[in-house]
Order: structure tokens, then sequence, then C-alpha cells
């Protein structure tokens, strides 16, 4: 029994002391007033102490507190079982508005233990709830002894209670009180949130977590300001731009920049308007290079592969690309396990570009514009602290940031839209209000951002008292949250239809051509049936399956053939829900094709790749063939296209359309008949030889960079650019000379060998081995003297250009016409005439 009293002293040792502190404290009568207030009856005792401390922070009794909420709110929210809950939620949103003025609230252990309580008391805020509340934690045996320290929120008050460290907070009763201040929690993510901070601790969350969590924040809002140092004075931020994180200052987290095939390290900062890269120099970074966030610039910034050289080995990688760069830049962040670090700058990048083209797409003005951008910063902060916290990463809807979530959520474009309708009621001008129904609302992150210090003192906008209540209405829901619980409905079955999506993928080309057979096999046998009867294999069939389809197309019902498909697939899937009412589908059974070595499958590649090279030449043939029948290439083709096209436009204007249809049926249906297979051939074989002899227009393949080149060589000669045409004709001139000369030279060999015929005496020799001999030493005399003759080439062309240039300046620069003097023109011919003697070797 000793040790029993012993150790109930020992664990209750600081409540006598609490209790001993109180009496003193109250005897001598150093209490305000409102700190000593009377209990409301309607009340639990932990909802009592949380309204005594809201009455302490706003200097106000309690039952001028409970006056003031029986005036100012209408009658829906004071109902019998609502009452104590709503008159909790009143006391708490104006106590809550009053300490966030404070810049340094986040590390008050105070406020901590206060919006925890008050999420307590919100779940049980009447004296019913409370009894139920402790009748289950005794059954449940949740009472125990924690040894590591004291949890209890020690008041000076007189009716101050003690909290128990076990208890825990649920999603409903967080949802309600975190998001009132708006830099703990938004409405749009706080669902979210609660998920973030309970995945590791179960269902409902600990203080403990709760209070890491606002440490974290603390900690991570600090950081940002400190940020704005002289070691940021390279960046040309705007008055207005807020620096949100930097990354790439410590060595061992480089961030790299690859653009083309090189790649540098540097530092990486995100603000509000824009990303800036700044080049590790000497000792020092270079100019920053800003990729602007806020202008539409058609911006894409999605995950990428990197690698040096341009290789595309590391899923690590951010890419940015927009009308103002050249080429895509890639943000790389190196780490030995994973791709976290890519994934935040994905994300909080993504956040900021929503964030600017929600506020372009409904043109807000500048106060609505800087309340969405600092939701978009407090949602970045939020998330960074829960990752430092907690080693937390964000899925595609679990995500903490705003406009991310509402661009990947199912009807995400209407939390959009309901948000866009709550900004249009901003406003910011001092006026008299009330929580009751208030006609304007705050800019309540932008507010928030001033009072953490982050917005300059100079702004005008946030000058004076601002209506500080927000959107939060007592007793009511806020728009948001029905929105948002109406995607988030939505969301569980886009989950589950996605976790069946990447269950069936599988890979290879060839498995996933096997797969794709399966599921159109019913369409494939019905081709298959089709193509039977048009082969005239089973002659009845195909003569009845003729006759009923001549007979819908003039009875004009071809018309109505749609439909009925459409009729007949609404009743298959009704008849099919009728017969698998909650039976589980059968899964298709799919015959897997031999596996292949990688050897194989890279042949397998090859051939496709080959394949779709040589589909694509022949559609580019036939579109070059098609351009020449325009342009009359060939003229005889020309001429009976364009008759055939006059034919078929007048049988299309005066033919009715079903006698049309009927006749394309016919012709395509009696192809395989045997009386029809011969001509059939016949006319197809002339068809194919009059296509083979239509032929393809010309193609010539320039480079972008060898065209403008030769532009700015002509340029800067003064010449004029010579046009294709004139060049084709040149070269053709210079092939034509080169053949003569081969058929003169022909010639001649040809007549040496028609002369006498040797004689028998071995010395005499025949005139025509002379002739070949001095062919042989002129073709030997060309091969050496062509050097020179390429020389003498040179010369004539320089010539050629001098006697141009001084007919020019003789004439007075009249253009190109005129002629030139006689003596350049007799020069130019004299060397002419020797390259022609150098070029058939005649002249040495």
């Amino acid at each position: 029994m000793e040790g029993v009293w012993e150790n109930f002293m020992r664990n209750n040792q600081d409540t006598f002391k609490s209790l001993f502190q109180r009496k003193k404290v109250s005897s001598v009568g150093e209490e305000s007033p409102a700190s000593t207030p009377t209990p409301i009856p309607q009340l639990s005792s932990l909802a009592n102490s949380v309204v005594f401390r809201c009455c302490k922070i706003l200097k106000v009794p309690s039952e001028e507190l409970q006056h003031r909420f029986d005036i100012e709110l209408p009658e829906s929210v004071k109902q019998l079982f609502t009452y104590a809950r709503n008159f909790l939620e009143f006391c708490s949103y104006q106590a809550l508005h009053k300490v966030t003025r404070n810049p340094d609230y986040l590390s008050d252990p105070d406020f901590r233990r206060l919006t925890y309580d008050m999420m307590l008391a919100w779940e049980a805020p009447c004296v019913e709830c409370e009894r139920g509340t402790k009748e289950t934690s005794l059954n449940n045996n949740e009472v125990e002894d924690d040894e590591d320290g004291s949890l209890f929120y020690s008041s000076p008050m007189s009716m101050a209670v003690q909290v128990d460290d076990k208890k825990t907070v649920g999603r409903e009763a967080f949802e309600r009180i975190a998001p009132v201040c708006a830099v703990v929690a938004d409405i749009i993510t706080v669902h979210n949130l609660f998920d973030a901070l309970t995945s590791s601790a179960g269902p409902r969350l600990h203080f403990i977590i709760y209070d890491k969590y606002l440490r974290s924040l603390d900690k991570v809002i600090k950081a940002a300001k400190n940020t704005l140092g002289p070691s940021l004075t390279n960046l040309p931020l705007s008055d207005v731009e807020i620096v949100i994180d930097i990354e790439g200052a410590v060595p061992t987290q480089p961030v790299l920049q690859h653009v083309g095939i090189s790649a540098w390290p540097g530092r990486l900062t995100l603000t509000s308007f824009a990303l800036y890269f700044e080049a590790l120099g000497v000792g020092v970074y270079d100019k920053a290079v800003r990729y602007d966030l806020a202008t539409d610039l058609k911006q894409v910034i999605k995950p990428e592969l990197t690698g040096p050289l341009g290789a595309r080995l590391f899923d690590k990688a951010v890419k940015y690309r927009s009308t103002t760069v050249t080429e895509p830049v890639y943000f790389e962040f190196p780490e030995f396990k994973g791709n976290f670090r890519r994934n935040f700058w994905l994300d909080i990048s993504l956040e900021i570009l929503h964030a600017h083209r929600f506020a372009r797409k409904h043109n807000f003005k500048e106060i609505q514009q800087s309340e969405v951008l600092a939701r978009a910063i407090l949602g970045i902060f939020r998330y960074r602290a829960v990752r430092e916290a907690f080693q937390f990463f964000s899925s595609q809807y679990k995500t903490l940031l705003s406009f991310n979530l509402a661009e990947s959520l199912p009807g995400g474009d209407g939390i959009l839209e309901t948000l866009a309708s709550r900004l249009a009621l901003l406003n910011v001008e001092n006026s008299p209000h009330t929580v009751k129904h208030p006609p304007t609302s705050s800019p309540f992150a932008l507010l928030a951002l001033n009072q953490l210090g982050f917005i300059p003192q100079k702004n005008t906008i946030l000058e004076g008292e601002a209506l500080l209540f927000g959107d939060f209405c007592v007793g009511e829901t806020h728009p948001l949250e029905l929105a948002m619980k109406q995607s988030i409905s939505d969301t569980g079955s886009a989950e589950a239809a996605q976790a069946t999506v990447n269950q069936v993928k599988v890979e290879g080309i060839e498995t996933n051509l096997a797969v794709m057979k399966e599921l159109l096999f019913p369409f494939i046998q019905l081709a298959t049936c089709l193509v039977l009867m048009s082969s005239w294999k089973e002659p009845f069939k195909s003569t009845v399956f003729l006759m009923l389809t001549s007979f819908a197309i003039l009875r004009g019902w071809i018309a109505y053939i749609l439909a009925l498909v459409f009729v007949f697939f609404a009743v298959v899937m009704l008849w099919n829900r009728h017969l698998n009412r909650g039976k589980p589908l059968e899964p298709f059974r799919i015959i897997a094709p031999p596996n292949r070595n990688a050897v194989e499958q890279l042949l397998t590649l090859q051939e496709a790749i080959s394949q779709y090279e040589a589909l694509i030449q022949t559609a580019n043939v036939v579109l070059l063939k098609i351009w020449a029948i325009v342009f009359a290439v060939l003229p005889q083709a020309t001429d009976r296209v364009a008759i055939s096209l006059v034919f078929l436009a007048v049988v299309l204007a005066f033919v009715p359309s079903r006698f049309l249809t009927l006749l394309v049926f016919l012709e395509a249906f009696t192809r395989e008949l045997p009386y029809r297979r011969e001509s059939t051939n016949r006319w197809l074989r002339r068809l194919r030889e009059w296509w083979f002899r239509i032929p393809a227009a010309p193609v010539q393949l320039i480079r972008a960079d060898d065209k403008k080149k030769k532009l700015e060589t002509e340029t800067a000669k003064g010449d004029p650019p010579q046009p294709a045409a004139e060049q084709h004709t040149k070269d053709a001139e210079k092939k034509m000379d080169l053949q003569e000369s081969n058929t003169k030279t022909e010639k001649k060999s040809e007549r040496g060998k028609r002369g006498t015929p040797s004689s028998h005496c071995p010395n005499h020799r025949n005139p025509s081995h002379r002739e070949g001999d001095h062919l042989r030493k002129t073709n030997d005399k060309r091969e050496i003297n062509g050097p020179r003759t390429e020389k003498f080439g040179k010369k004539v062309r320089r010539t050629r250009e001098e006697g141009e240039e001084k007919a020019k300046e003789r004439r007075g620069g009249r253009g190109w016409g005129g002629s030139r003097s006689k003596k350049n023109n007799d020069a130019t011919q004299r060397l002419e005439a020797r390259a022609w003697f150098f070029n058939r070797g005649i002249y040495g």
C-alpha cells in the first residue's frame, strides 16, 4: 500500500505544484478579471480552458465574447447541438488572428500547445462529448506514464485543466482549425498535410509530431529570410520578387547546367518570378542567367534524363524550355541514391509556373496576383518543412502544393474556379466588418507573408489594419472545402483505375502486339470474314451478302448502320452488366511470345526502324509524284489526271450519292469474280505502270549553316546569289563539253585503228600505234597539267571579275547591263583559250 501511495505522489508531483502555484498567484491578486472568468456550463472542461486562454489573448472577458457571438452570428449556428462547437470556433478564430500578428509566433511553444488544444476541444466541445471520450479512453486503456518529459499545459488560470499527452487529434478537427493560420496549413492541401503527418503514427495526430512540424516550419522560414543577404547581389531581383530556395551553394550538393553537350556547375535560385542560374567561376559566381516563369513564353518544365556529352543515362534532371532559349536547358541534381532533390525542385518550380498561369488566365489585379503567389510560396515552405522533418516525398495526388494538386486532381479545374471566385472578393480597405458574413475577404496569405517579414515595408497595399478574418466563417463549410471533398471522392476511383493500368503494362514490342491482337480478336475475325466473302470462295454466302448490302444501299438504309452499331454495343454492355453483377472480370488469356535475348531484340528493333524508314520514303515518293503531276513535269499524265478530276466532279455533282456508293461497293466486292479477275489484274497492272512512269519532283537538301555562309560570302563579294536553275544549266554545259571531248577522242582512236595494216617486218610500226602513243602521252600530260589547268581557270575567273568591275565603274555603277571593254574581253578570251587547250592536253 505504501508503494502505491509513493508512486501516486511521484506521478502527480507536478500537478500538486501547479495547484499550489495557482493558489499563491490568486491570493496575491495580480491577475486581471479576464484571467479568472466563470466557466460556461455548455462547454467541456477542455473547451473552457481554451476559451479562457483566448479571453486572455484578446483581453476581454468570456461574457463579452459570448455576447458578441449571440449578437453577430445568425441563428443557424446557435442551435443547441452545435452551440458549444461554434462558440469554440468563434473564440479560436479571434485569438489566432491576433496571435499571428506576432512575426515570431511559430517559435512560441504556447502557440503550438494552444492550437493543438483547440483541435482537441473541437472534437469534445460539450460536457456529453467529454464524458464519452473519457469512457472510451478508459475502456481502451490508453492512459500510460511518460517518463521522457511532461507535455502538460500549466496555466495560472483557475479553470485550466490537465491535457493527457496520449490524446490525439482527428482529421476533421485538424482540417477545421489548422487552415485558419495561413502559414500552418492551406485549405486546399490540409487533408494531404494531415496524411503526411500521420503516415508513420497511425490515423490520428500526436502532439509530438505536430510540434515537430511547426518547429521545422519555423526553421525553414527563418532560413529563407536569412538568404536575403549579400550573397545574392548578382541576381537582378525586382522589388516584389521573393527568394524561395537556393540549391548548389554546398559543394556536396552541386547543381549542373546542361546546354547541348556542355555542362557547368553552379548555383540555382528559385524566386517568385523566375529561376536564376549562376555558373561557378574561379572562386566567384558569374553573372546570373534568368529563366522566366511569370511571362507567357510557352514554358515546359518536366523531368528528363541527362549524362556526360548529352547522353541520356541518369534520371536526375529538370528540363526547362521556352521561346526565349534556342535549345532546352537541363538542371541536373546529382546524388548517390534516388532523385529526391530533382523531384523537390521539379515540384516547386511547377508550383510557381502554375500559379502565374492561373493568375494570367483570370486577369488578376496586383493584389490578387500577389495573393496567388503568396499561397504558392507558403505551400512550398510547408512542403520543405515536412520533407526535412519526416523525409516525406509527395506523389501525384498527395502533394502539399496547392496549384500542382489542382492540376493533377480529377475536377481540379473546379477547385481553381472556386478559388478565383473567392479571390475576386479581395479587399484591403479599412471598413467595418463582422465575422458573420464579411462582404469582402482579406489577402490572407499575403498578410501572413508580410507579418513574417518577406514583403518590403514600403509596399503600401498592406498598410493599416486590414481585415484578418479571411474566408473562414463560424459554423459554415468553406466553398473550397466542398470542391475538395468532391474532387477527393473522384480521386479514389482514379487511383484504383491507375493501379490496374500499371499492373497490365507489359514490356517488349512482340508482347504488346500479342496483347493487342488478342484484344482486337472480334474485329479481326469480322475483317477476315469480309475478306473471305469478297474472295468468292463460297459463292452462295458472297451472293447473299452482295444482294442484301446492295438492297440496303438502294433503300437508303446505309445511313442507319452506324446508329445500329452503337445500339448493338449498348445492348451488349447492358447484358454483360446484368450477367456479371458483382462478379470480377475474368482476365484475358494471352499466349506470350518466346523470350529473346538482347541481341535478338536489337535486331528486331533495327528491322522495325528500317521498315519505318522505308514506309516514310514511300510516302515521300508518293507526295513528290503528286507534286510532279500538279506542276506538269509530265504533261501527258497531268492532262489525264485533270480530265479525270473534271469527270469525277461532274459525276459527284449530278449522280445521287447512293448510286455512287453502290457503284463503289460493287466494283470493290466483285473484283475476285472469275470473269472479272483477269480484267481487274490487267487494269491494275496498267495503273501501276502508269504510276511508275511518273517522275518525282526534285529535292535539294541544304543545310541551314551552309546556306547562310554561302549567302554571306556572295554578299561580301558584291555578286548576287545565282538561282538554282542557272547553276544546274552551267553544270549541264560542263558535262556536255566533257562528253564532246571524250567523243572526239574516241573517234580519233577509231580512225587510227582503221589505218594502214602493219607490215610483216617486226621493226615496222603501224600509224595507229603511233596515234595510240600520242593519245597516251596526251592523257599523261593532261594528268600532269591538272594543277596548272586549275590555276589558269582561277586566273580566268579573276580576270573576268576584274573586267566586270572596271566596266561597272566606267558606267557609273549602272547595274549589270552594258558591254565590257575590248581590252578585258581580249585578255579573257586568250586565257579561256589557253585553259581549253590545257584541259585537253594540247597546250603544254
